[in-house]
């Protein structure tokens, strides 16, 4: 397996950091357009080899798309971080071009690849990538849901005293601080309702805290986080290449599911060897589907933008 991720920033060096560790690719290529970065991380990267125990081999490379080719799975991390105050929407006009300009260059080397889109605002960028590209939608995934699923499962486990990986928790919808909907009625404590164990304000409490997770971190240190979205963004990739069929929340085409079409949003989906391969109808009540159409309402007046541009 090769793997590329584009964007050697913060997000992207945790990300291939991650990748590196597990060993999920014989060959992992760190792209970055500022002279020497991805260069540097790379080989910071390697010298950890020896010392870790992987044997995945890490290049560096500015620019140089050509060192990409025959990539399985890219990773897409370029683009302005969010400031303080900064919403993810602000960031439209300056990555709508980074994106389009990166999956371009992509396919030209790498036209099998999946495509995995971390860049913000994150939603519209996954849409901006499948309408760009014309690759089959399996092909492009968007990674928010999965980041804020964790973060969901983190609230959770601070008010139960849990730990995160006996919890299963979901966040549907857009990835942004008004348009994400962590489902608290499906959350459960392995197999019991966390709705059972916590009261009402602690409820509303850990929804509203998971909705601002993102905001929080940029407030607390400046600029956006890294840790989370990186190993978001590495859990996919392992996904993929090792054929999981592991369920995630992601942001995807939709074609009437969930009541939606023509738009990209975090709806629980099956990863695998072939990228998304299925949608799953997590059955949500009506408030939660009026919340979801809501949600659509505003990434879709995001995705509008586009064609200002």
């Amino acid at each position: 397996m090769k793997v590329t991720v584009v964007g050697a920033g913060a997000v992207g060096a945790t990300c291939a950091d991650n990748i590196a560790r597990k060993e999920l690719a014989t060959e992992l290529v760190l792209l970055d357009i500022k002279e020497g970065f991805a260069e540097g991380k790379a080989q910071d990267m390697m010298q950890t080899a020896a010392l870790l125990g992987f044997d995945t081999r890490i290049v560096g490379s500015t620019n140089d798309y050509a060192k990409t080719a025959g990539s399985d799975v890219v990773v897409i991390t370029s683009g302005i971080p969010r400031k303080p105050g900064m919403t993810r929407e602000e960031l439209i006009g300056t990555n709508a071009g980074i994106v389009k300009n990166v999956c371009q260059n992509i396919l030209q080397h790498s036209p099998n690849a999946i495509i995995i889109i971390i860049s913000n605002p994150m939603d519209t960028m996954t849409y901006l990538a499948l309408t760009s590209t014309g690759l089959p939608k399996n092909r492009i995934i968007g990674m928010g849901g999965t980041l804020d699923s964790s973060r969901f499962k983190y609230q959770l486990s601070q008010h139960l005293g849990a730990s995160p990986s006996d919890l299963n928790a979901v966040v549907i919808g857009g990835h942004g601080d008004t348009t994400m909907i962590p489902l608290i009625s499906k959350a459960t404590w392995n197999s019991a309702p966390v709705t059972d164990f916590l009261s009402k304000e602690q409820q509303d409490q850990i929804v509203n805290d998971t909705m601002v997770g993102g905001a929080t971190l940029t407030k607390l240190i400046g600029t956006s986080a890294w840790y989370a979205p990186g190993a978001a963004g590495a859990a996919l990739v392992e996904a993929i290449v090792r054929d999981e069929k592991k369920l995630f929340t992601c942001c995807v085409a939709l074609d009437g599911e969930y009541g939606q079409k023509d738009i990209c949003l975090g709806v629980p989906v099956i990863i695998g060897k072939n990228g998304w391969e299925k949608i799953l109808d997590f059955k949500i009540n009506e408030a939660e589907q009026a919340a979801f159409n809501k949600s659509a309402e505003a990434v879709r007046s995001m995705n509008n933008v586009l064609n200002t541009l």
